[in-house]
């Protein structure tokens, strides 16, 4: 029989070490910060998308005139300043968890500075109607809060950069959806990939702090309230069958779209002027967003949560086409290089997918299909089933469709295995191109090999 520790022997010796614990406080401290970044950050973009959209309901052309614009000079600013704010966030920080990354190389991918030029950027593009995220970017800009903490923390503390970066960017997740669960299952299906990462107490606490800042600053409640869905039945069967599979499938397609265009290896002429002139590439997809969201009268500008929102509260209104629109401007948004993310438009496109799929087979617990279409293809296009169905759960306080948003994602996520390769690992490799190439002289003496540069720094 196992004996039980000596209760002052134990004491004496977990608080023998003050370095650990000093380390200790000192992450926990910069995870509080890392969260109340993160709810600036939330304010700022929630602002700039509600200052975009005022101006925009008065002068329906304005956006042909200033989101082509928007959208250049942010390339530009970010191709000059920052090559690794582009894009998503999620990419990088996965690329800088790499073995072949070494502590030097780690600030091409987060850093303090990127996380400031990232908080700016972003907020530019929703300000310009972009259809972007902001859930990615938090991710990128918490990390690089939480990673900025080793200058201080003692080496004797044994708390590795891996484990700043863990922390820092599912805290990222947890402050920016307001869903602390979500951010520790993120942690756990996309970041820490290796067992050893996994088991980290102090992680896990960090997570739930900022999660518990953001949740003080924005209230202990769901982001789209409470979905009423009434009694489910076997009726539900048929329609969520058409949300799960055509959930997969959009979603594998979008997946496997972006990684084409964003990888730049296509000879058509778009990605020959990608590569040639990115910034004129930028401009000409803000132009294609600007017209999309004047022929959508205004519905696929920004984040699209204001879309979802009023879809669930008016019982399924939308415009038609609103998911073939949104798809493409998220698609234009993505490839043009501005930093921003999918998660947003990922979960408003699949919203509007399960709306659709209620329209059309008159199921009258709409909000149910679009909170299982929200999870199916966030799954879907992340296949971090998991992941998406504890965030929809939480959004929506969709506590009695536990199963249903289970099912959805995980059948989704399966489909699109079947279409396309996991999204954000994927990117993560280009990411990883971006290590500078070593000399023959690093290479003779068994330096790790880096990969060669891209022709431009904004693949994601």
């Amino acid at each position: 029989m196992r004996q039980h520790p000596h209760v002052m022997s134990a004491v004496r010796k977990e608080f023998y070490n003050w370095h650990l614990w000093s380390g200790r406080v000192l992450v926990i401290a910069f995870a509080a910060i890392a969260g109340m970044t993160v709810v600036g950050f939330t304010w700022l973009t929630e602002h700039a998308l509600a200052r975009f959209s005022l101006v925009e309901k008065l002068y329906w052309w304005m956006p042909l005139l200033w989101t082509p614009l928007s959208t250049a000079c942010i390339v530009w600013l970010t191709l000059r300043f920052a090559p690794g704010a582009s894009g998503s966030g999620i990419p990088q920080v996965m690329a800088a968890l790499e073995p072949v990354v070494d502590e030097k190389s780690r600030s091409i991918f987060v850093s303090l500075k990127l996380s400031i030029i990232k908080i700016a950027l972003s907020a530019w593009g929703l300000l310009a109607g972009l259809s972007l995220g902001r859930e990615g970017p938090s991710v990128q800009i918490a990390a690089g809060v939480l990673h900025h903490s080793r200058r201080w923390i003692p080496k004797r503390a044994h708390i590795s950069e891996h484990s700043l970066l863990i922390a820092g960017g599912a805290a990222g997740i947890a402050a920016a959806f307001n869903t602390p669960l979500g951010g520790v299952m993120f942690a756990i299906e996309e970041l820490a990939r290796k067992p050893e990462q996994r088991n980290n107490s102090l992680i896990l606490v960090a997570i739930v702090l900022a999660g518990m800042v953001s949740v003080s600053f924005n209230g202990n409640s769901s982001y789209f309230g409470v979905i009423r869905i009434g009694q489910l039945s076997t009726a539900l069967l048929f329609p969520a069958a058409m949300v799960v599979i055509s959930c997969g499938i959009a979603g594998g397609l979008f997946s496997r779209l972006m990684m084409v265009s964003l990888a730049g290896r296509s000879q058509d002429w778009f990605s020959q002027l990608r590569r040639s002139s990115p910034v004129a590439f930028a401009a000409a997809c803000g132009l294609g967003i600007a017209i999309l969201g004047i022929t959508s009268h205004g519905e696929s500008y920004g984040s699209g949560y204001a879309h979802t929102r009023n879809m669930l509260e008016s019982n399924g209104e939308s415009i038609s086409l609103f998911v073939l629109f949104k798809f493409i401007a998220t698609w234009l948004t993505t490839w043009s290089g501005v930093p921003g993310g999918i998660f947003a438009p990922a979960l408003t496109i699949g919203g509007a997918l399960g709306n659709d799929v209620a329209q059309l087979t008159g199921y009258p617990y709409t909000a149910a299909l679009i909170a299982m279409g929200m999870a199916g293809f966030l799954a879907a296009v992340t296949q971090a089933p998991m992941t998406a169905f504890i965030i929809v759960m939480e959004m929506v306080d969709g506590h009695a469709l536990v199963l249903s948003l289970m099912t959805s994602a995980m059948v989704s996520s399966a489909i699109a295995r079947l279409i396309s390769t996991p999204l954000y690992p994927s990117l993560a490799d280009l990411q990883l191109l971006r290590l500078p190439q070593p000399t023959s002289t690093d290479t003779k003496k068994g330096a790790p090999q880096g990969s060669k540069s891209l022709h431009h720094s904004n693949s994601t």
